[in-house]
C-alpha cells in the first residue's frame, strides 16, 4: 500500500487543490470529512500526515467545524492551513478573534524566525490570503516565525511536536513559495513519494478484478477524455467484459456520434453498442428552461436508456462512469455546497438497477490526460477539450429546440475551425459558444433582424477547478463573430465572455 497524507474538509470549494499539489509532490492524498475518527485514522497505518484544510466559518461560531483535541497527539506531521491553523490554535488553547484589517489575495509576507517549512526561501515572500480572523494568542509552546503588515501570525510552529500552521494558502499558484512549502512538509512527514500513473494503473486493475469478478460492466462512452480514457482502463482490467454504449442523444458536437464510433471501432476492440435516442431527448426537455432540471432529466434518461440496452447483456452488473475528482467536488461534498450537478453525479435515480463502478473519481482533470497517454491512448484524443455529459443542452440558455441546437452545433464547428486555424487549440483549456434567450435588433442586407445573441467562451486553466478567460487576439474573435453571423441564421450579435472562474463557472449552465 502507499502512504498517504489525508487532507481534512473543513467545507472550501478549493481544498481539492491541496489534495492534487501532495500528489505533484508525489505523495498519495486524498479528500476526508473532517469527522473521521481517531481511531480510523490510527488503524490505517498507511497515513503519514495530515493537513486541516480551509473553510468558510470562524471557529468561534457555534456551528464551526472542529476536530478531537487528540488528533494532535497523534505524532505525524499536521499542517493547519487558514481555518485549519485557527482550529488547531483554538483546541491547544490559543485565541482566534476576527480582525479589524482583512486580507484577500496578495500579501507580503515577512519569515521572523527559523522554520522548517521555509528553509531556504527568501526572507519576504508574496502570499495569497482570504481570511477575516486571525490568531491573536498563540497557544502554549508555540512560535511565531512569520507576519504580513496586518496580521502578527502569519506563520506557526510547536517548539517540540510536528504541528504547523500558515494563515495563508499554498496550494494556489499566486502564493510564489507555495509548492516548496507543501514540498517541505510532505519531506517531514518522511512519506515514500510512490505516487504515479503507473502505481494508480496497477491498484485501479487490481480494484477493478476484485470488483467485477466475472460480471459484465457497462460503459457510457462519449469520446471525450474520460470516458474514453475510462474505456481504455477497464478494457486493461475486464477486456471482453466491458460493453461500452454511445448514447446518441443529440446535444454531441457536430458530426460527433459518428467520429466517435468510428474512431472506436478502428482503434479499440471493444464491444461497442450505438444508440440513437435523439428524439427521446428531445421530447423529455420540452419547455424545461432550469439547467439544474435539464441535468438531472439527461441524467435520468440517459440511465433509463442505459437499462433497456443493458437488459440485451447477460449479466450486466455494473455501470462504470468516467467521474472526476472535480465532479464530486462541485456537485457538493459532505461539508461542500453544490455548485452544479454533474451529468455523472447528480442524475441518477435512487432506483437505478446497476452498481456504480467509477475508476477515475479520485483523478483530476489533468491527471486523466497523463493517465491516458500511460494507457497509449494518442495525443490527439487525450487533449481533447472538455465537453460536459449534457452536452450543447446546457449550452442553450432556456428551453432546448431542434433550431436552437442547429444554432450551437453549428457556431461551436466555426470556433472550433478557426481556433485550429490560429493554433489557438494548442493555447486555450476550453472554447465553445453559448445561445443566451435575448433577441437584438440588427441589419441584415437592408432589412431589419431581429435575432439571438450568442455568446463565446473561451479559458485557460490546468485542471478546471480555476480559470481565466482567454485573451484572444480580436482578429481572430472578429472573423468568428463574421462567420457566425453571416452564416448562421438566428444569430444577430456576438459577445466575448470575459469572466474567470471564480466567481463564474466554466459552463454558463
Amino acid at each position: 500500500m502507499n502512504d498517504k497524507i489525508l487532507v481534512l474538509d473543513f467545507g472550501s470549494q478549493y481544498n481539492q487543490l491541496i489534495v492534487r499539489r501532495i500528489r505533484e509532490c508525489g505523495v498519495y492524498s486524498e479528500l476526508v470529512s473532517h469527522d473521521i475518527s481517531i481511531e480510523k485514522i490510527q488503524a490505517d497505518g498507511t497515513i503519514r500526515g495530515i493537513i486541516l484544510s480551509g473553510g468558510p466559518h470562524s471557529v468561534y461560531d457555534t456551528d464551526s467545524f472542529t476536530v478531537s483535541k487528540s488528533l494532535f497527539d497523534l505524532d505525524i506531521p499536521i499542517l493547519g492551513i487558514c481555518y485549519g491553523m485557527q482550529l488547531m490554535a483554538q483546541l491547544l488553547g490559543g485565541h482566534v478573534q476576527g480582525s479589524a484589517h482583512h486580507e484577500f489575495g496578495k500579501t507580503m509576507m515577512e519569515i521572523t524566525d527559523k522554520n522548517p517549512l521555509t528553509e531556504g526561501l527568501p526572507s519576504s515572500t508574496s502570499v495569497w490570503m482570504s481570511h477575516g480572523d486571525q490568531v491573536s494568542i498563540l497557544p502554549p509552546d508555540f512560535i511565531s516565525t512569520a507576519r504580513s503588515h496586518s496580521t502578527a501570525h502569519v506563520m506557526i510552529k510547536h517548539a517540540v511536536k510536528p504541528l504547523f500552521g500558515i494563515q495563508f494558502h499554498p496550494e494556489v499558484t499566486h502564493t510564489q513559495e507555495g509548492m516548496k512549502i507543501l514540498d517541505r512538509f510532505v519531506q517531514l512527514t518522511k512519506a515514500e513519494r510512490t505516487w504515479s500513473m503507473d502505481t494508480f494503473i496497477e491498484n485501479q486493475i487490481e480494484h477493478i478484478k476484485q470488483t467485477v469478478l466475472d460480471q459484465q460492466v457497462i460503459l457510457g462512452l462519449s469520446g471525450g477524455v474520460d470516458s474514453s480514457v475510462a474505456a481504455a482502463l477497464l478494457d486493461k482490467a475486464i477486456g471482453k467484459q466491458l460493453t461500452c454504449i454511445l448514447v446518441d442523444h443529440g446535444f454531441l458536437r457536430k458530426n460527433e456520434a459518428q467520429e466517435v464510433a468510428d474512431y472506436f471501432k478502428n482503434h479499440f476492440q471493444l464491444n461497442l453498442v450505438v444508440v440513437d435516442a435523439r428524439t427521446l431527448f428531445l421530447s423529455k426537455l420540452k419547455g424545461v428552461e432550469n439547467p439544474e432540471d435539464k441535468r438531472k432529466i439527461i441524467g435520468k434518461t440517459f440511465i433509463e436508456v442505459f437499462e433497456q440496452e443493458t437488459k440485451k447483456i447477460k449479466n450486466a452488473t455494473f455501470l462504470a462512469q468516467g467521474t472526476l475528482y472535480t465532479d464530486l467536488i462541485e456537485s457538493g461534498t459532505k461539508h461542500a455546497k453544490t455548485i452544479k450537478s454533474h451529468h455523472n453525479v447528480g442524475g441518477l435515480p435512487k432506483e437505478m438497477n446497476l452498481k456504480l463502478i467509477e475508476p477515475l473519481n479520485t483523478l483530476f482533470k489533468d491527471e486523466v490526460r497523463q493517465l491516458g497517454k500511460a494507457l497509449g491512448l494518442p495525443e490527439a484524443l487525450i487533449q481533447r477539450q472538455p465537453f460536459p455529459g449534457p452536452g450543447l443542452a446546457i449550452r442553450i440558455i432556456g428551453d432546448v429546440t431542434e433550431d436552437k441546437l442547429k444554432i450551437v452545433s453549428d457556431s461551436d464547428q466555426i470556433l472550433r475551425d478557426e481556433f485550429l486555424k490560429a493554433g489557438l487549440n494548442q493555447t486555450v483549456w476550453q472554447y465553445f459558444t453559448v445561445l443566451t434567450p435575448i433577441k437584438t435588433v440588427g441589419v441584415k442586407g437592408d432589412n431589419r433582424s431581429y435575432e439571438f445573441v450568442l455568446a463565446i467562451r473561451a479559458v485557460t486553466s490546468i485542471d478546471g477547478m480555476t480559470a481565466d478567460f482567454a485573451e484572444i487576439p480580436y482578429p481572430i474573435l472578429a472573423k468568428v463573430s463574421s462567420r457566425i453571423t453571416n452564416e448562421i441564421p438566428g444569430v444577430g450579435r456576438v459577445v466575448y465572455d470575459i469572466t474567470s472562474k471564480p466567481p463564474g463557472t466554466i459552463e454558463w449552465e
